[in-house]
């Protein structure tokens, strides 16, 4: 085959031609690098997790993108349900004029995890947090009243009947003080005892013993899930037949807004109205054992060869501005956070109910306001400055 030459005009011209184009390409990518580096990153890291985390079927994983402040650099962020994985991250290179992609393994547990928002609750979805009250509190529900005189100081929603979360451990605690059954017997947590309906976390192991006092303790001072339940398990009769005694506990006290399903608060179908728990704060704090033990900041079990430390959910408890005589803390998505606690304030025993508090720190802001206000108004503050709200 005939060799093709360029003659000396031709070469030049083509020469010309190549440093033309050569120009006509360097130019564009210097120019438009600074400003698109943020553009270049998503379609060049798109591609990568994908294949890393399709090789490995053990770790299921769900990734996106997120744009990273480094040059030519870009950041996964990913939800790994299994084992950790090693995913696979994308970095550009400049090399000659060109962006090529390399992968770069990054361990799937230094990956941010993506934002999910908290269910709304009950009285959220009600429109309870619509109305106002002139101490401006988190809480949807409160209800402040006098334990001497019986005296309503304020009242917000206070017939709204909700979700009470852990509060369900007082009407518990009450039962198993009552009953008078022996506080030394020892207790063993089983696997009927472990939380299906929120899945939540206890560091009270299958197979853990400890006495009914002990039980008792964990319940009411640190909302311990597992020691509610297997009190209510153990308690003579079965768990079914103390369901029924709370109930019919709570119909005796007047308590016509409550209804519960089971002993730990769980559950969502626990519900009462705050002027109800209000009564129930009233009996309890009759109970020299429900005093001592709602209010003790801390408490040690020996658990097999380790001592664990346990700590009061209630904060205020720890207080020297606040002389709580019974205390009781609640959470669930479908409650909010919730309160009730007997105090005295300004030379006055007062009994205090906060619900669907939005805030985890709200419930206590809402306590020290109510604090504060009533301190202002002083221990012969007549009716009269009393403010009340229908929801």
């Amino acid at each position: 085959m005939p060799l093709l030459r360029l003659s000396r005009p031709g070469l030049v011209s083509h020469a010309v031609s190549l440093a033309l184009l050569g120009c006509a390409l360097a130019v564009p990518v210097a120019h438009a690098a600074p400003a698109s580096k943020k553009a270049a990153k998503k379609p060049v890291a798109a591609a990568a997790p994908a294949h890393k985390a399709a090789a490995k079927p053990a770790a299921k994983a769900s990734a996106k993108v997120v744009a990273a402040k480094p040059a030519g650099k870009t950041r996964v962020a990913a939800t790994v349900r299994g084992k950790p994985e090693r995913l696979a991250a994308a970095k550009t290179v400049h090399r000659g004029g060109r962006i090529a992609a390399t992968k770069v393994s990054v361990p799937a547990r230094s990956l941010a995890a993506p934002v999910i928002a908290e269910r709304l609750s009950y009285g959220q979805m009600a429109g309870l947090h619509s109305v106002t009250d002139p101490l401006d509190l988190e809480s949807s529900v409160a209800f402040v009243m006098d334990q001497d005189t019986h005296e309503v100081l304020l009242s917000k929603n206070d017939q709204a009947v909700l979700p009470i979360a852990s509060l369900t451990k007082l009407m518990t605690g009450l039962l198993i003080s009552q009953a008078r059954l022996p506080m030394d017997e020892m207790i063993t947590i089983t696997q009927d005892d472990v939380d299906t309906e929120k899945f939540s976390r206890s560091r009270l192991a299958v197979g853990t013993t400890l006495s009914r006092a002990e039980m008792l303790h964990l319940a009411l001072m640190s909302s311990e899930n597992r020691a509610a339940h297997a009190l209510g398990r153990t308690y003579p009769g079965g768990l079914a037949h103390f369901v029924q005694l709370m109930n019919a506990k709570a119909q005796q006290l007047g308590m016509r807004d409550t209804r519960y399903v089971e002993p730990t608060g769980l559950s969502s179908s626990n519900q009462s109205s705050a002027r109800d728990l209000a009564l129930l704060v009233n009996v309890a704090h009759s109970d020299p054992l429900m005093r001592e033990y709602t209010t003790s900041p801390g408490y040690e079990v020996a658990v097999g060869r380790r001592t664990l430390q346990f700590n009061n959910t209630n904060r205020l408890v720890k207080s020297d501005h606040w002389d709580i005589g019974l205390q009781k803390t609640g959470y669930i998505s479908e409650a909010g956070r919730c309160l009730v606690m007997q105090a005295q304030v300004a030379g006055r025993k007062l009994i205090m109910v906060f619900l669907d508090s939005a805030g985890k720190f709200s419930r206590i802001a809402d306590a020290e306001r109510v604090r504060h206000w009533v301190e202002g108004m002083g221990p012969t503050a007549s009716s009269g400055v009393s403010h009340r709200i229908r929801g």
